[in-house]
Protein backbone atom coordinates (compact mmCIF):
# COMPACT_ATOMS: atom_id res chain seq x y z
CA UNK A 1 0.00 0.00 0.00
CA UNK A 2 1.33 3.52 -0.87
CA UNK A 3 0.13 6.78 -0.06
CA UNK A 4 -1.11 9.68 3.06
CA UNK A 5 -3.62 7.17 4.61
CA UNK A 6 -5.47 3.83 4.68
CA UNK A 7 -9.25 3.55 5.90
CA UNK A 8 -9.27 -0.56 5.12
CA UNK A 9 -11.10 -1.33 8.15
CA UNK A 10 -9.50 -4.48 9.39
CA UNK A 11 -10.13 -4.74 13.24
CA UNK A 12 -8.19 -4.85 16.48
CA UNK A 13 -8.93 -6.76 19.38
CA UNK A 14 -8.73 -10.28 20.65
CA UNK A 15 -10.92 -13.00 20.03
CA UNK A 16 -14.18 -12.25 21.30
CA UNK A 17 -16.26 -15.34 23.17
CA UNK A 18 -17.42 -17.60 20.65
CA UNK A 19 -21.05 -19.35 21.37
CA UNK A 20 -20.91 -23.26 21.74
CA UNK A 21 -23.73 -24.22 19.35
CA UNK A 22 -25.21 -22.58 16.12
CA UNK A 23 -28.72 -22.55 15.93
CA UNK A 24 -30.29 -21.65 12.99
CA UNK A 25 -33.61 -19.79 12.18
CA UNK A 26 -36.10 -22.27 10.12
CA UNK A 27 -37.30 -21.71 6.95
CA UNK A 28 -37.32 -23.92 3.59
CA UNK A 29 -33.75 -24.04 1.88
CA UNK A 30 -33.76 -21.87 -1.17
CA UNK A 31 -30.42 -20.82 -3.92
CA UNK A 32 -31.08 -17.82 -4.82
CA UNK A 33 -29.29 -14.61 -6.39
CA UNK A 34 -30.32 -11.42 -4.42
CA UNK A 35 -29.27 -8.02 -5.00
CA UNK A 36 -28.80 -6.20 -1.69
CA UNK A 37 -26.32 -3.89 0.10
CA UNK A 38 -24.60 -5.09 2.56
CA UNK A 39 -25.65 -3.81 5.78
CA UNK A 40 -24.10 -0.58 7.15
CA UNK A 41 -22.55 -0.38 10.10
CA UNK A 42 -23.94 2.15 12.46
CA UNK A 43 -22.59 4.59 14.86
CA UNK A 44 -19.01 4.11 13.32
CA UNK A 45 -17.17 7.39 13.50
CA UNK A 46 -13.92 8.21 10.93
CA UNK A 47 -11.56 7.82 13.76
CA UNK A 48 -12.97 4.30 14.87
CA UNK A 49 -12.34 3.63 10.87
CA UNK A 50 -8.77 4.94 11.15
CA UNK A 51 -7.92 3.10 14.15
CA UNK A 52 -9.06 -0.06 11.89
CA UNK A 53 -7.02 0.72 9.35
CA UNK A 54 -3.74 1.60 11.64
CA UNK A 55 -4.63 -1.92 13.05
CA UNK A 56 -4.57 -3.39 9.47
CA UNK A 57 -1.09 -1.74 9.03
CA UNK A 58 0.25 -2.77 12.31
CA UNK A 59 -0.90 -6.18 11.16
CA UNK A 60 0.48 -5.86 7.97
CA UNK A 61 3.71 -4.43 9.16
CA UNK A 62 4.18 -6.92 11.40
CA UNK A 63 3.74 -9.91 8.74
CA UNK A 64 6.31 -8.25 6.25
CA UNK A 65 8.60 -7.40 8.37
CA UNK A 66 8.86 -10.94 10.53
CA UNK A 67 8.46 -12.77 7.03
CA UNK A 68 11.76 -10.81 5.53
CA UNK A 69 13.70 -11.40 9.08
CA UNK A 70 13.34 -14.69 8.65
CA UNK A 71 13.71 -15.56 4.92
CA UNK A 72 16.79 -14.48 3.33
CA UNK A 73 17.04 -13.32 -0.18
CA UNK A 74 18.95 -16.44 -1.07
CA UNK A 75 15.75 -18.33 0.56
CA UNK A 76 13.58 -16.70 -2.03
CA UNK A 77 15.73 -17.14 -4.43
CA UNK A 78 15.95 -21.08 -4.05
CA UNK A 79 11.90 -21.27 -3.69
CA UNK A 80 12.41 -19.35 -7.40
CA UNK A 81 12.05 -15.97 -6.74
CA UNK A 82 13.98 -13.80 -8.33
CA UNK A 83 15.63 -10.39 -6.75
CA UNK A 84 13.34 -7.91 -7.84
CA UNK A 85 10.80 -9.68 -6.26
CA UNK A 86 12.40 -9.26 -2.86
CA UNK A 87 13.10 -5.98 -3.74
CA UNK A 88 9.20 -5.49 -4.24
CA UNK A 89 8.10 -6.91 -0.88
CA UNK A 90 11.20 -4.93 1.03
CA UNK A 91 8.90 -1.55 -0.48
CA UNK A 92 5.96 -3.09 0.50
CA UNK A 93 6.95 -3.44 4.33
CA UNK A 94 8.50 0.25 4.11
CA UNK A 95 4.80 1.34 2.79
CA UNK A 96 3.52 -0.31 5.81
CA UNK A 97 5.95 1.17 8.40
CA UNK A 98 5.15 4.38 6.64
CA UNK A 99 1.42 4.31 6.83
CA UNK A 100 1.71 2.88 11.09
CA UNK A 101 3.78 6.33 11.39
CA UNK A 102 1.18 8.41 9.41
CA UNK A 103 -2.31 6.94 11.03
CA UNK A 104 -1.08 7.51 14.65
CA UNK A 105 0.51 10.92 14.02
CA UNK A 106 -3.08 11.72 12.42
CA UNK A 107 -5.18 10.21 14.98
CA UNK A 108 -2.82 12.02 17.75
CA UNK A 109 -3.09 15.35 16.03
CA UNK A 110 -7.16 14.81 15.87
CA UNK A 111 -6.92 14.34 19.57
CA UNK A 112 -7.72 10.34 19.23
CA UNK A 113 -6.21 7.59 21.04
CA UNK A 114 -4.30 5.65 18.16
CA UNK A 115 -4.39 1.88 18.48
CA UNK A 116 -1.17 0.14 19.15
CA UNK A 117 0.28 -3.50 17.98
CA UNK A 118 -1.25 -6.53 18.93
CA UNK A 119 0.24 -9.84 18.78
CA UNK A 120 0.23 -12.04 16.03
CA UNK A 121 0.52 -15.64 14.78
CA UNK A 122 0.68 -15.80 11.05
CA UNK A 123 1.41 -20.00 10.75
CA UNK A 124 4.26 -19.12 8.25
CA UNK A 125 6.70 -21.88 7.84
CA UNK A 126 8.41 -21.16 4.44
CA UNK A 127 8.70 -18.89 1.70
CA UNK A 128 5.67 -20.22 -0.31
CA UNK A 129 3.62 -19.92 3.22
CA UNK A 130 4.46 -16.56 3.28
CA UNK A 131 3.57 -15.39 -0.09
CA UNK A 132 0.31 -17.15 -0.23
CA UNK A 133 -0.64 -15.26 3.20
CA UNK A 134 0.77 -12.37 2.06
CA UNK A 135 -1.78 -12.48 -0.96
CA UNK A 136 -4.82 -13.15 1.45
CA UNK A 137 -3.88 -10.36 3.79
CA UNK A 138 -4.24 -8.34 0.31
CA UNK A 139 -7.10 -9.10 -0.78
CA UNK A 140 -8.41 -9.12 2.45
CA UNK A 141 -8.00 -5.60 2.38
CA UNK A 142 -9.35 -4.83 -0.67
CA UNK A 143 -12.48 -5.84 0.53
CA UNK A 144 -12.41 -4.31 4.07
CA UNK A 145 -12.07 -0.99 2.50
CA UNK A 146 -14.43 -1.62 0.05
CA UNK A 147 -17.18 -2.30 2.76
CA UNK A 148 -15.82 0.62 5.57
CA UNK A 149 -16.26 3.22 2.86
CA UNK A 150 -19.69 3.92 3.10
CA UNK A 151 -18.89 4.88 6.68
CA UNK A 152 -16.36 7.74 5.90
CA UNK A 153 -17.26 10.81 6.14
CA UNK A 154 -14.59 13.32 5.79
CA UNK A 155 -14.64 13.58 1.74
CA UNK A 156 -10.80 14.37 2.32
CA UNK A 157 -10.29 10.95 4.31
CA UNK A 158 -12.84 8.91 1.58
CA UNK A 159 -10.56 10.55 -1.42
CA UNK A 160 -7.41 9.72 0.27
CA UNK A 161 -8.73 6.25 1.21
CA UNK A 162 -9.89 5.83 -2.56
CA UNK A 163 -6.07 6.42 -3.61
CA UNK A 164 -5.04 3.73 -1.49
CA UNK A 165 -7.17 1.16 -2.34
CA UNK A 166 -5.77 1.51 -6.35
CA UNK A 167 -2.32 0.77 -4.97
CA UNK A 168 -4.08 -1.86 -2.60
CA UNK A 169 -5.17 -3.63 -5.49
CA UNK A 170 -2.24 -3.65 -7.46
CA UNK A 171 -0.75 -5.13 -4.34
CA UNK A 172 -3.08 -7.94 -4.22
CA UNK A 173 -2.64 -8.55 -7.82
CA UNK A 174 1.41 -8.09 -7.69
CA UNK A 175 1.17 -11.21 -5.43
CA UNK A 176 -1.74 -13.65 -6.55
CA UNK A 177 0.55 -13.33 -10.36
CA UNK A 178 3.72 -14.21 -7.87
CA UNK A 179 2.16 -16.83 -5.40
CA UNK A 180 4.10 -19.60 -7.00
CA UNK A 181 7.16 -19.16 -9.74
CA UNK A 182 4.61 -19.68 -12.33
CA UNK A 183 2.05 -17.55 -10.89
CA UNK A 184 -1.39 -19.92 -11.12
CA UNK A 185 -3.46 -17.39 -9.70
CA UNK A 186 -5.04 -14.66 -12.09
CA UNK A 187 -3.79 -11.41 -11.06
CA UNK A 188 -7.45 -9.87 -11.77
CA UNK A 189 -9.89 -12.39 -11.49
CA UNK A 190 -13.48 -10.69 -11.51
CA UNK A 191 -14.24 -7.46 -13.02
CA UNK A 192 -15.42 -6.42 -9.38
CA UNK A 193 -14.43 -7.28 -6.04
CA UNK A 194 -15.91 -8.04 -3.10
CA UNK A 195 -16.98 -5.67 -0.17
CA UNK A 196 -17.07 -6.92 3.59
CA UNK A 197 -18.40 -5.66 6.63
CA UNK A 198 -16.54 -4.36 10.08
CA UNK A 199 -17.72 -7.80 11.77
CA UNK A 200 -16.79 -10.08 8.51
CA UNK A 201 -13.08 -8.41 8.89
CA UNK A 202 -13.15 -8.33 12.46
CA UNK A 203 -13.49 -12.61 12.10
CA UNK A 204 -10.68 -12.78 9.52
CA UNK A 205 -8.56 -10.81 11.27
CA UNK A 206 -8.75 -12.75 14.80
CA UNK A 207 -7.41 -15.45 12.98
CA UNK A 208 -4.17 -13.67 12.99
CA UNK A 209 -4.05 -11.72 16.58
CA UNK A 210 -3.65 -13.70 19.95
CA UNK A 211 -3.83 -10.96 21.94
CA UNK A 212 -4.00 -7.08 22.20
CA UNK A 213 -3.14 -4.36 24.83
CA UNK A 214 -5.88 -3.46 27.20
CA UNK A 215 -4.92 0.46 26.25
CA UNK A 216 -6.10 0.10 23.05
CA UNK A 217 -9.21 1.97 22.43
CA UNK A 218 -12.49 -0.01 22.36
CA UNK A 219 -14.28 -0.59 18.91
CA UNK A 220 -17.63 -1.69 18.30
CA UNK A 221 -17.31 -5.02 16.85
CA UNK A 222 -17.76 -8.83 17.36
CA UNK A 223 -16.57 -12.27 16.13
CA UNK A 224 -18.40 -14.90 14.43
CA UNK A 225 -17.69 -18.10 14.83
CA UNK A 226 -14.45 -19.43 12.40
CA UNK A 227 -15.59 -21.37 9.13
CA UNK A 228 -12.68 -22.64 7.21
CA UNK A 229 -12.78 -24.52 4.11
CA UNK A 230 -11.60 -28.09 4.20
CA UNK A 231 -9.65 -30.38 2.06
CA UNK A 232 -11.57 -33.33 1.82
CA UNK A 233 -15.20 -33.49 0.35
CA UNK A 234 -16.36 -35.76 3.74
CA UNK A 235 -14.24 -35.19 6.91
CA UNK A 236 -14.01 -37.75 9.01
CA UNK A 237 -16.67 -38.31 11.70
CA UNK A 238 -15.85 -36.29 15.04
CA UNK A 239 -13.11 -34.25 13.45
CA UNK A 240 -12.58 -30.78 14.44
CA UNK A 241 -10.16 -27.53 12.74
CA UNK A 242 -8.64 -24.59 14.16
CA UNK A 243 -7.80 -21.30 13.55
CA UNK A 244 -4.72 -22.54 11.96
CA UNK A 245 -6.93 -24.40 9.38
CA UNK A 246 -9.12 -21.42 8.58
CA UNK A 247 -6.26 -19.14 7.74
CA UNK A 248 -3.96 -21.91 5.90
CA UNK A 249 -4.13 -21.13 2.24
CA UNK A 250 -6.40 -23.39 0.74
CA UNK A 251 -5.72 -25.14 -3.08
CA UNK A 252 -8.06 -22.99 -5.56
CA UNK A 253 -11.59 -24.83 -6.40
CA UNK A 254 -13.80 -24.47 -9.63
CA UNK A 255 -17.51 -22.82 -10.25
CA UNK A 256 -19.53 -25.87 -9.70
CA UNK A 257 -17.36 -28.08 -7.74
CA UNK A 258 -18.77 -29.04 -4.05
CA UNK A 259 -16.69 -27.71 -1.05
CA UNK A 260 -16.78 -28.27 2.81
CA UNK A 261 -16.62 -26.14 5.19
CA UNK A 262 -16.25 -26.83 8.61
CA UNK A 263 -16.47 -25.04 12.48
CA UNK A 264 -13.85 -24.64 14.89
CA UNK A 265 -16.04 -25.03 17.71
CA UNK A 266 -20.05 -25.66 17.88
CA UNK A 267 -22.34 -27.05 15.85
CA UNK A 268 -25.10 -26.32 13.26
CA UNK A 269 -28.74 -27.30 14.21
CA UNK A 270 -31.70 -26.76 11.52
CA UNK A 271 -31.27 -25.41 8.15
CA UNK A 272 -28.43 -23.66 6.59
CA UNK A 273 -27.57 -21.90 3.73
CA UNK A 274 -24.11 -20.14 2.45
CA UNK A 275 -23.93 -16.65 1.11
CA UNK A 276 -21.10 -15.69 -1.14
CA UNK A 277 -21.13 -12.11 -0.88
CA UNK A 278 -20.77 -9.84 -4.28
CA UNK A 279 -20.42 -5.95 -4.86
CA UNK A 280 -24.36 -6.44 -6.15
CA UNK A 281 -25.59 -8.36 -3.03
CA UNK A 282 -25.21 -12.40 -1.80
CA UNK A 283 -25.19 -15.33 -3.73
CA UNK A 284 -27.26 -18.17 -1.87
CA UNK A 285 -26.01 -21.74 -2.26
CA UNK A 286 -28.04 -24.65 -0.54
CA UNK A 287 -25.94 -26.05 1.71
CA UNK A 288 -25.71 -30.01 3.41
CA UNK A 289 -25.13 -30.19 6.86
CA UNK A 290 -22.61 -33.40 7.59
CA UNK A 291 -20.13 -34.91 10.07
CA UNK A 292 -22.57 -33.92 13.27
CA UNK A 293 -23.32 -30.18 13.06
CA UNK A 294 -19.63 -29.51 12.27
CA UNK A 295 -19.63 -29.16 8.28
CA UNK A 296 -21.27 -28.25 5.88
CA UNK A 297 -21.32 -28.62 1.66
CA UNK A 298 -22.37 -26.79 -0.72
CA UNK A 299 -21.65 -25.97 -4.70
CA UNK A 300 -19.44 -23.10 -5.73
CA UNK A 301 -22.12 -21.60 -7.72
CA UNK A 302 -21.32 -18.92 -10.85
CA UNK A 303 -20.86 -15.70 -10.44
CA UNK A 304 -18.03 -15.97 -7.72
CA UNK A 305 -14.25 -15.71 -8.77
CA UNK A 306 -10.88 -15.16 -7.33
CA UNK A 307 -10.80 -14.78 -3.38
CA UNK A 308 -14.34 -14.76 -2.07
CA UNK A 309 -15.50 -15.31 0.98
CA UNK A 310 -18.21 -18.18 2.70
CA UNK A 311 -20.74 -17.20 5.25
CA UNK A 312 -22.98 -19.83 6.97
CA UNK A 313 -26.37 -17.86 7.60
CA UNK A 314 -29.87 -18.73 8.39
CA UNK A 315 -32.02 -20.06 5.54
CA UNK A 316 -34.58 -18.16 3.74
CA UNK A 317 -32.86 -14.96 4.14
CA UNK A 318 -32.19 -12.55 0.79
CA UNK A 319 -30.05 -10.19 2.63
CA UNK A 320 -26.71 -10.96 4.74
CA UNK A 321 -27.12 -8.74 8.01
CA UNK A 322 -24.40 -9.31 11.09
CA UNK A 323 -27.75 -10.85 13.00
CA UNK A 324 -28.48 -13.78 10.58
CA UNK A 325 -24.53 -14.51 10.10
CA UNK A 326 -24.10 -17.68 11.78
CA UNK A 327 -20.32 -18.27 11.00
CA UNK A 328 -17.57 -17.09 8.30
CA UNK A 329 -16.31 -16.33 6.90
CA UNK A 330 -14.25 -19.01 5.14
CA UNK A 331 -11.89 -18.08 2.54
CA UNK A 332 -12.17 -19.96 -0.88
CA UNK A 333 -9.98 -18.98 -4.18
CA UNK A 334 -12.36 -19.75 -6.82
CA UNK A 335 -10.70 -20.39 -10.46
CA UNK A 336 -13.71 -19.87 -13.07
CA UNK A 337 -13.74 -21.38 -16.16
Amino acid sequence: MKGAISTIAFIAAAVAALPTDIVARQAPSTVSNAKAKPAKSQGITDAQILNYALTLEHLENTFYQQGLANFTQAQFAAAGYDATFYKNLQEISSDESTHVKFLTSALQAAGAPATAPCNYAFGVTNVQSFIATANILEGVGVSAYLGAAANITNPGYLTAAGSILTVEARHSSYLRASTTPEGTLSPFPSPFDTPLDFDEVYSLATLFITSCPKTNPALPVKAFPTLALTNSAMPAANSTITAMDAKKPSAPVTTGSTITLSLATGKITGQVQVAFPTVTGPIFAEAQVINGGKSVTAVVPAGVCGQVYALLTSCGIKTVTDENILAGPAIVEVQCN
